[in-house]
């Protein structure tokens, strides 16, 4: 069969679509990737680059003893574009995988580019394309398209508001009043810490909670994804809900005293010259005068320069149990898949995961070669038969975790072991897929 008489329109080269294009042009097959970029911009959106990653630069955890280590090491097995251009834009961050995000998106950008087989397009799309179509147009899909897809699944769109942290540079955080640590001592010290005694942190708090947010439509504090949850309405949760959040001291020894202050702001590297940091879970929506005013009262940033303030927008996700296969098909139309955030996976990882998972079962079903059936036991295959059905009650965005991956039949002792036991069964059966046909 010549794979090139076939052709797939995939929609959106963020993480999702970018490396489902990616897996089904490896496989021979044509693949027409459209994009509005650099034409337009959703509100988050600011690089001309695909794959942008809009929230934060990291990727979490690396290791196998977390889930979306596992999912990583998964996806680097079957050849993702994605994790790829990471690996290569890495920058320090300890345990977690970080990465220079101009870098890594414009890595993503020239191997999309420049694929024989994939066509890139920049337009807005406002019709669902003929043939064979992957939507992955992401949670920030523009009102044309989000109005097909509605009409298309019976309207069985929800949605939830998300956020995006600031960014300062390195050169105005006052380094007198902060230090270089990373968690535990875990790797190189790779965090600037910016710590607070008691009296300076509930001042804070106190500002922070009663600071004048931007004006969102629609917007109410129960609408926000737990996951990315804005650092005001923490701070309305309660004097202590920071202190046990994205501020807690635990296991970040101060070198000056020896001792865990009483409450840490963290600063991550956000580019691979270590100019810029953005605020570790300091996701806003807070109008840009109040983030300078308020933020500024953490003493290590009481001169800091702002060089991005953070924003609030709306994503939109699928009530995918009633709507989709585990295959991430349209039930009700099987030609189109869904890939991405707007599935109900939640990260950038699982994003791009689903994008491949749908990227190779296209091509599978192109190819008239039996669908791979990624299992439970990976974690691949749990987001997608998490997506398809596997929630209860009402349907929410789910990051990969352990918990939606098949038990182990056997008792290990201690959280770490049982976990890696898991992700090294989860391997072998990477392994055993990578045998098939479609991978050779």
């Amino acid at each position: 069969m010549n794979s090139l008489n076939h052709h797939v329109t995939v929609v959106g080269a963020g993480p999702a679509g970018s490396e489902c294009a990616w897996q089904i042009a490896n496989r021979g097959i044509a693949v027409t990737l459209i994009d509005m970029k650099p034409a337009k911009f959703t509100p988050a959106h600011r690089s001309p680059y695909f794959g942008e990653l809009v929230c934060s630069n990291s990727l979490r955890s690396d290791e196998l003893s977390n889930a979306v280590g596992l999912l990583k090491a998964e996806m680097r097995s079957l050849g993702s574009l994605f994790l790829d251009s990471a690996d290569f834009n890495r920058v320090p961050a300890g345990g977690a995988l970080a990465v220079d995000r101009e870098g890594f998106a414009r890595t993503i950008t020239e191997k999309l580019t420049g694929h024989p087989n994939i066509t890139v397009v920049s337009r807005e799309v406002t019709e669902i394309p003929e043939g064979y179509v992957v939507i992955a147009s992401g949670p920030l899909s523009s009102d044309a398209i989000a109005d097909k897809i509605a009409s298309l699944t019976g309207g069985e769109g929800l949605h939830f508001y998300d956020a995006v942290a600031p960014i300062v540079t390195l050169e105005s955080v006052d380094m007198d009043s902060a230090f270089f640590a990373s968690r535990y001592d875990k790797g190189t010290a790779d965090y600037v810490n910016c710590p607070m005694d008691k009296e300076e942190y509930i001042a804070f708090v106190s500002e922070l909670a009663r600071a004048k947010e931007a004006e969102v439509h629609g917007f109410d504090d129960g609408a926000v994804f737990e996951g990315c949850m804005p650092v005001e309405v923490m701070a309305r949760r309660g004097i202590d809900t920071l202190r046990y959040g994205p501020l807690k001291p635990v296991g970040l020894i101060d070198p000056r005293t020896g001792k865990e202050n009483y409450a840490v702001v963290q600063l991550r590297k956000d580019n691979a010259e270590g100019t810029l940091y953005n605020l570790v879970g300091f996701q806003t929506h807070l109008t840009w005068g109040e983030q300078k005013r308020v933020f500024s009262k953490i003493p290590a940033l009481r001169n800091a320069e702002f060089v991005r303030y953070g924003v609030m927008h709306r994503n939109t996700y699928l009530n995918s149990p009633l709507l989709l296969d585990r295959y991430y098909r349209l039930k009700a139309e099987p030609r189109i898949r869904f890939a991405g955030q707007m599935t109900g996976v939640e990260g950038y990882v699982e994003s791009a995961a689903s994008g491949m998972l749908a990227g190779i079962e296209t091509a599978a079903e192109i190819l008239a070669l039996p669908q791979v059936d990624f299992p439970q036991e990976t974690a691949i295959g749990a987001l997608a038969l998490y997506v398809s059905g596997g929630s209860v009650g009402d349907f929410q965005p789910m990051n990969v975790n352990f918990g939606i991956i098949t038990p182990l039949n056997r008792r290990v002792k201690g959280k770490r072991n049982k976990n890696a036991a898991i992700s090294e069964r989860s391997l072998q059966k990477i392994e055993e897929i990578k045998k098939g046909e479609l991978f050779s």
